[in-house]
């Protein structure tokens, strides 16, 4: 009873909200304390920092009890604890590339798109509505009809995922671009909408479009093509093809990672709405409806798929290590490719990091937590976010661990909502209220050698990388990357679906590329001083800076 009576102390809140139309100020203040409410029952529940250097500890996931031997990859990096929560991909850095800038990321999806012949699975916060997104749709379009043309016509399937509130935005928005594939191609397309289970009741009538956004997200950003698969944190939108600067990793010829991604797409698409031919929608016959149906069952229904997508996949990928490596007949490298498995031996591992707080999946948070908590003395951590609004548990390792920061932000100028219409025009100014209170904390305790922020700026460009490349002590290249859709702020761990990978890598050639990535990067930027926050566009009106406190988890 009481831990019931606990939990709907935010759900009566929340119900507040909704009677409290024109009173944006006294909203913003209850939707605060229902965070607040929130958070000191996760503070509760929370385990001690030390704890995450023994992430084996986490009793929802199962121990790897088989032996270390000399014969497999034991104990070659010091992150194999990871596999103990995820699978773990071996790949070979040459199966690995680093993409650069929108318009390789553009063109690189549209040839993918021409040359796939069994599965395109896309998952994207949102499709845009302009020439560019048009080519892409008539990509698949063209795709899907070589798929019924051809001599011997192949299974082709294209699976889209999309945010609901997003995809539905104006009157031409994502769900209009894709109505087409679905009318022509109706057993060959799916489109579908994830539903947040927390925008219900008056909240959802009340609050209007764009704002509703704030409330949760389908943010996970993956886009596969048969056995290739391109991890970023880009949408699928003009300026992401154009000039809005981001990250991308491409795979390519790895069946186990594709097949993964593909069956986590299914499951986050079964426990959403189907966009259907005439632009209606409707959830999978026998699941919870996520905003009409009861809360707290259709979030344990999600859980259980999605966990079951990565439980299954880690299973497999021990068996396949066990049999790789410790079967009763190995076969040598020699042997292998006279067997017709020309594959080289893996030099890098992935390991798919998801996070889904309302459905209590939060792997990528206590992965994340764990790295910055390890992170020695005389290691290099350089972190990105297009938006810095880091959690407080963040903050806190940032601030109270060894290792050396780098953190790259954007410039006010560069920020996706810099010259934005209402309120929204205010974001910038409330992102460098938050960067300078952490300057402050950061100059306060004496950290100022150890942690420096560092301000992207490009003419004309936008700026939205976010990720982290961990040095080593004494390494003068990154052997670790997080790369994905995470921002690393109150949102990605508390709102939205996220999804990222972690790679590790002993090859040289492979750390070079993300060295040379995070240097492109890097060198677009300024270091931030005090003298930063005394130039005239730096100067935050008092009526943001007493709104940021009670909005920043918003956004």
């Amino acid at each position: 009873m009481a831990a019931a009576a606990a939990a709907a102390g935010p759900v009566l809140w929340r119900r507040l909200l909704g009677l409290l139309p024109g009173r944006p100020g006294l909203a913003a203040l209850l939707g605060r304390l229902s965070d607040r409410l929130g958070r000191n029952r996760d503070r509760r529940r929370r385990r001690s920092p030390w704890l995450l250097l023994a992430p084996l500890l986490s009793p929802a996931v199962p121990q790897v009890t088989s032996p270390p031997c000399c014969l497999c990859p034991e104990g070659v990096h010091r992150f194999q604890w990871i596999r103990n929560l995820v699978p773990e991909f071996g790949v070979s850095s040459s199966h690995v590339r680093v993409l650069s800038s929108p318009a390789e990321f553009f063109e690189l999806m549209k040839g993918q798109i021409n040359v796939a012949k069994r599965r395109v699975v896309m998952a994207s916060l949102y499709l845009g509505t302009g020439p560019l997104e048009q080519e892409l749709v008539d990509c698949l379009e063209s795709t899907l009809e070589k798929s019924l043309q051809a001599k011997f016509p192949s299974d082709l399937k294209v699976s889209i995922l999309l945010d609901f509130t997003r995809g539905s935005r104006g009157r031409k928005n994502s769900r209009t671009m894709l109505l087409p594939l679905l009318q022509r191609f109706p057993e060959q397309v799916r489109v579908s909408l994830f539903h947040t289970p927390n925008l219900r009741g008056l909240l959802r009538l009340l609050i209007p479009e764009r704002f509703n956004e704030t409330i949760g997200l389908q943010h996970m950003k993956v886009y596969l093509f048969d056995n290739n698969v391109i991890l970023s944190g880009a949408n699928l939108s003009d300026s992401y093809f154009t000039n809005r600067q981001d990250r991308y990793v491409f795979l390519q010829d790895c069946a186990e990672i594709a097949d993964f991604f593909t069956e986590l797409v299914d499951a986050v698409g079964d426990v959403s709405l189907q966009l259907q031919g005439d632009d209606t929608v409707r959830a999978v016959e026998g699941m919870v409806h996520p905003y009409k149906g009861d809360r707290a069952a259709y979030c344990r229904a999600a859980n259980k798929r999605v966990m079951d997508v990565i439980n299954s996949a880690r299973a497999r990928q021990q068996v396949l290590h066990a049999q790789t490596f410790h079967g009763d007949s190995l076969l040598t490298q020699e042997d292998a490719a006279a067997a017709g498995d020309r594959r080289p031996a893996p030099d890098t591992w992935i390991y798919p990091l998801i996070q889904m707080k309302p459905f209590e999946i939060q792997i990528d948070e206590i992965v994340t937590e764990t790295l910055l908590t390890e992170a020695e003395r005389g290691a290099k951590v350089y972190l990105t976010t297009g938006y810095f609004n880091l959690t407080q548990a963040y903050m806190d390792l940032v601030l109270g661990t060894r290792a050396e920061y780098q953190i790259l932000l954007a410039s006010p100028e560069v920020n996706g909502f810099f010259g934005a219409k209402g309120v929204a025009g205010a974001i910038p100014a409330a992102y460098v209220h938050i960067e300078r209170q952490f300057y402050r904390a950061v100059c306060s305790l004496g950290q100022q050698e150890r942690v420096r922020l560092q301000e992207y700026w490009r003419r004309g460009w936008t700026f939205h990388a976010k990720g982290l490349w961990l040095y080593l002590a004494g390494s003068s290249l990154p052997c670790l990357t997080l790369i994905g859709s995470p921002n690393f702020g109150y949102r990605s761990v508390h709102r939205d679906l996220e999804a990222q990978i972690a790679i590790v890598t002993e090859s040289r050639a492979l750390q070079q590329q993300l060295h040379q990535e995070q240097e492109r990067l890097y060198l677009r930027s300024g270091a931030v001083s005090s003298a930063t926050f005394e130039q005239p566009s730096r100067q935050v009106k008092l009526w943001v800076k007493l709104v940021t406190p009670l909005i920043k988890n918003f956004f």
